[in-house]
């Protein structure tokens, strides 16, 4: 009876997980195949059994583009600064709302912070143009701050800036809650026991919080790693003119312009792959030296 009642309990565990595990099949898995015309003159009329094989050629095209290595190097910068500046901005925003004591206002500020989340990239796009342009409230408030009058929108030294900037303000407070949500999770037994101690407010949070908060501070870090080469598409395109375009060209605009626009979909996936290798790479070797070093790691 006890028999009958497990396995009856597994299949239903089963068909519960079956719409995820269809999901992952159709969506994830099979347009994997799509990768086989990196290698292939494809054609969309002909498909993939009828489109030319070209091996490599498309991967040489890559990296002999004349402004490749500038295209990457733009990307990396501006992964770089979005994860020194914008990865510890959800943390640094959580551990100072869990010291607010008003429970109340805690809430009203986590909501108002989280809301620039639901915003499309466009809408933020034309709040931070408006507000940077030169007849925008940016330029008024410098104005009677006596500072020069300049347009950030146009000057190549500021667009990373602007790009990070917008960024943090639209995702630091979704991100905050997953680390909200990792401090509801302490004992509340250690506070008190430091308390006793005589440790102070800064004190519980460098030896209790922040140790408590490394396996989720790992995790979201190395998921962070396996995107260095992705950049927001929409936000960059939004905020990308000719006159920055020297730095603000990325990898992703450069496949939408070049690749997409002139339907050059083996190129396009040949760059695809790439950029999935190189996150594979830093995944699953920042993983290992993680798991080394912390004893924390995704898998």
């Amino acid at each position: 009876m006890l028999n009958k009642i497990k396995s009856n309990d597994v299949l239903l565990l089963w068909l519960i997980a079956l719409p995820g595990i269809l999901h992952f099949l159709l969506f994830r898995y099979v347009p994997m195949l799509g990768n086989l015309i990196a290698f292939q003159d494809y054609n969309i009329f002909s498909g993939f059994t009828g489109s030319r094989w070209v091996g490599f050629k498309h991967f040489e095209n890559m990296f002999t583009y004349a402004e490749f290595y500038k295209i990457l190097g733009n990307t990396l910068l501006l992964s770089l600064y979005s994860l020194v500046f914008g990865f510890p901005a959800p943390l640094i925003l959580a551990l100072l709302l869990n010291e607010i004591g008003k429970t109340w206002f805690k809430r009203w500020v986590q909501t108002l912070l989280y809301l620039p989340h639901f915003l499309s990239w466009v809408i933020v796009g034309s709040i931070f143009i408006n507000m940077l342009s030169q007849d925008g409230f940016l330029h008024m408030l410098l104005g009677w701050m006596g500072v020069p009058n300049k347009d950030y929108l146009t000057q190549t030294e500021y667009f990373r800036s602007i790009i990070v900037s917008m960024g943090i303000w639209k995702e630091m407070g979704w991100g905050m809650i997953i680390y909200l949500a990792a401090l509801s999770g302490i004992n509340p037994s250690l506070y008190e026991a430091a308390m006793v101690d005589g440790a102070g407010r800064f004190r519980q949070m460098w030896s209790i919080t922040l140790p408590s908060l490394v396996p989720a501070i790992v995790v979201l870090f190395l998921l962070r790693v396996g995107h260095v080469l992705d950049s927001n598409v929409e936000q960059v395109l939004i905020m990308l003119n000719p006159l920055v375009r020297d730095v603000g060209e990325v990898i992703d605009t450069y496949v939408y312009r070049v690749g997409l626009l002139s339907s050059q979909f083996s190129l396009t996936t040949a760059i695809g792959m790439f950029k999935s290798l190189v996150g594979l790479v830093l995944v699953v070797s920042l993983n290992a030296l993680s798991r080394k070093t912390t004893g924390e790691s995704i898998y």
